[in-house]
């Protein structure tokens, strides 16, 4: 009615990462293989041959569920044609001023060189339960003017809790929940046995203190007592934490403020900064954020302006600077 005709075409999406990998096993080749063992042609007309073997099957149940679409010409999507198209569309896009640089946070796998898709990341096999190593970490407390609770005697920490240790040296911020009850527990180093003030939610302090050292015997202390003493001195919101700033975890070259601040200019990570998302289901609720490495990190630390630290390297090792870690490769996370 317009001068324009929108066709009703039956469809193959031939491009992707779960092509490959097959065509790879298959052949009982590696991505570093393709050029040296087999040729890219060959290796093309394979991944070809391959994502159209079932099209007839494809057909047939398509014209059995009276689906209506044309099955004769259909769009492929590794013809010449339609990759034009695309093409041209970025080409347009362009032109208008609607592409633009940033950062966002993908799923990545070295072994495949590529960022993945969340429909490659739901094929069969995608996922399987591990036991990993989490880890408590304490940052000490820069005790400046942002930090409000005054009159403290010992050294201040504050306690946060992460499943991805490797991302420590990324740190650049820890997130705490605005609402949730938080305490400052007057306690000792397990590993120093000096002591210490540390927060976390009052909700797990059980989690981390046995009930029986509660408000224990602090001048007998020593190393050979088991039962480490603690005491709640001051409770607190969450919110009230927000701006405290703390000393920097595992500085290294790569790390430095500079580092960052090269990265994203005028940026203020090692703060305390406030999130919906902290919950006292685990941990201490007082969240590790790395906005390299996590969505609600990402968008977190974007909005607070703690900057952005990539310390891993697209085969999943860390990159130089970064101390006994450099060329390290970092565990099971990123296979």
């Amino acid at each position: 009615m317009q001068g324009f005709q929108v066709q009703r075409k039956g469809g193959w999406d031939t491009h992707g990462l779960p092509i490959e990998l097959g065509v790879e096993k298959e052949l009982g080749i590696t991505k570093e293989d393709i050029g040296k063992k087999i040729s890219v042609e060959d290796y093309n007309k394979k991944c070809r041959e391959v994502v159209m073997r079932f099209k007839d099957k494809w057909d047939d149940i398509t014209q059995k569920m009276g689906y209506w679409v044309d099955l004769n010409n259909p769009y492929i999507t590794f013809e010449n044609n339609y990759i034009e198209t695309l093409w041209w569309c970025l080409s347009e896009l362009y032109k208008k001023g609607y592409l633009y640089e940033s950062v966002s946070i993908q799923p990545y796998s070295p072994a495949a060189g590529t960022g993945l898709s969340s429909h490659e990341l739901n094929q069969p096999g995608t996922y399987k339960d591990v036991k990993d190593t989490s880890a408590t970490v304490m940052f000490r407390v820069i005790q400046n003017s942002k930090f409000k609770l005054h009159n403290v005697a010992a050294d201040v920490y504050l306690m946060a809790w992460t499943t991805t240790p490797w991302t420590l040296p990324s740190n650049l911020g820890l997130t705490a929940g605005p609402n949730i009850d938080y305490v400052l527990v007057k306690t000792f180093n397990p590993y120093t046995h000096l002591p210490i003030d540390v927060i976390l939610a009052k909700a797990l302090i059980n989690k981390y203190f046995k009930a029986e050292g509660e408000n224990g015997d602090f001048d007998n202390y020593t190393s050979a007592v088991k039962l480490m003493p603690w005491k709640i001195i001051a409770a607190f919101k969450g919110s009230d934490l927000e701006g405290v700033e703390y000393e920097q975890l595992l500085p290294c070259e790569a790390n430095t403020l500079e580092k960052i601040q090269e990265i994203t200019p005028g940026a203020q990570p090692f703060r305390v900064i406030l999130g919906d998302f902290v919950t006292t289901e685990d941990g201490t609720g007082i969240v590790h954020t790395a906005p390299a490495f996590g969505a609600d990190d990402y968008k977190v630390g974007k909005k607070n302006n703690l900057g952005i630290l990539t310390l891993v390297d697209k085969q999943g090792k860390f990159v130089d600077g970064v101390g006994e870690f450099s060329g390290r490769y970092r565990t099971g996370h990123l296979k």
